[in-house]
């Protein structure tokens, strides 16, 4: 069983990334030089004018009350598992294939033998630098781009990409369960469409699963190809009838623009990159540009909101930084902030819990 030999193949380099939900490349930038495959389009030599940063009231009253840590755990389904982790790498397992690929948090040793590792059906290998030169090699049988993949009766299409990413990060998972609970309740409740944007939404799973719930979604992503990418995962996951916005622009610049015209929601989702650049060359820097995204989506709350969801990967803050963050920004709404760690735990005995991002998590006293 525990084993303390290292998988037999070349473990592959990381970026130097500079995202936020996760190890420091487990998750994708908003935009790199070479295209958007990632999460944005930008063109990184293109000059931006500058925007005018709206004015912004300060918010007084009492900070929500604060719990944490948190420790967010998923565990194996049928669905996805971790299988097992360590020297750099992970292996998971998506429906019925093994995934193989880097996993800079896991610096101990895998319990499981070498020849248990290659059994993968597909392994990341190459570098995986800023021009997205990383590779999938299939050592058993040739696969497409693309296959189906399912999360609780949900379907929704993987693929193979040049930045190690499949198309979903199943430590969500948590988060899902919960706004999908949440917008149920509160639809039956009142008998109204709960309200979502969901910002940095990617490919558009945490959507789905807000649509499915009764809400109506407003998804946002700096990339062309995630958005398109989200719409088929609507298709297929046979929601095409439910109302979902799918909106390709930066996520600040959007956001501006619904306050200026006194748009309201009842949830929010945020799931922002530790760097990266919009469709028309917008720089986004985390640490420098959250504070102003969380007092713009502060105007965007409804009179009776139900949630805000903020997750980062990859940066290095402790989760008390979200949670003092979050409670400034709220201030006078009441409700209570839940911060800490999302983590996966591995399939077999004597599991070990792989640490992916940091969240902080508002919810309104009513919820």
């Amino acid at each position: 069983m525990a084993r303390t030999r290292r998988p037999n193949h070349k473990t592959a380099t990381k970026p130097a990334r500079t995202v936020s939900r996760k190890h420091e490349a487990d998750r994708p930038e908003r935009a790199r030089p070479g295209g958007d495959e990632q999460r944005g389009g930008g063109r990184p030599g293109r000059p931006v004018e500058p925007s005018t940063r709206l004015t912004l009231s300060e918010r007084v009253g009492a900070r929500p009350s604060e719990e944490g840590p948190l420790i967010l755990t998923v565990e194996p389904t049928e669905d996805y598992a971790l299988i097992d982790s360590g020297g750099g790498e992970k292996l998971e397992r998506y429906g019925p294939l093994l995934v193989r690929r880097p996993e800079n948090q896991a610096i101990w040793r895998p319990r499981l033998k070498p020849d248990e590792w290659q059994r993968a059906d597909s392994v990341f290998t190459g570098d995986t630098d800023e021009e997205g030169t990383g590779r999938w090699r299939f050592p058993h049988a040739p696969l497409g781009e693309t296959w189906p993949l399912v999360h609780d009766g949900l379907s929704y299409q993987g693929r193979f990409t040049s930045f190690r990413h499949v198309g979903v990060f199943p430590e969500q998972a948590a988060h899902w369960a919960y706004a999908e609970a949440a917008i149920r309740a509160a639809s039956q409740k009142t008998n109204n469409p709960v309200r979502v944007l969901n910002l940095f939404g990617y490919t558009g799973i945490a959507s789905l699963i807000a649509a499915r719930a009764g809400a109506e979604v407003t998804h946002v992503d700096a990339s062309k190809k995630a958005v398109g990418w989200a719409r088929e995962n609507q298709e297929m996951a046979g929601l095409g009838a439910r109302p979902i916005r799918w909106i390709c622009e930066d996520a600040i610049r959007y956001v501006e623009r619904e306050v200026k015209r006194g748009s309201r929601y009842d949830a929010i989702l945020l799931d922002p990159p530790k760097f990266g650049r919009g469709p028309k060359g917008e720089v986004w820097q985390l640490f420098d540009d959250l504070p102003y995204l969380l007092g713009l989506v502060r105007e965007l709350l409804s009179d009776r909101p139900l949630f805000v969801i903020l997750t980062a990967y990859s940066i290095r803050a402790s989760f008390y930084a979200l949670s003092a963050l979050m409670g400034e920004s709220f201030r006078g709404l009441g409700g209570n902030l839940q911060s800490g760690e999302l983590v996966i735990r591995e399939a077999g005995d004597e599991p070990r819990l792989l640490s992916t991002s940091l969240f902080s998590r508002w919810s309104a006293d009513h919820v």
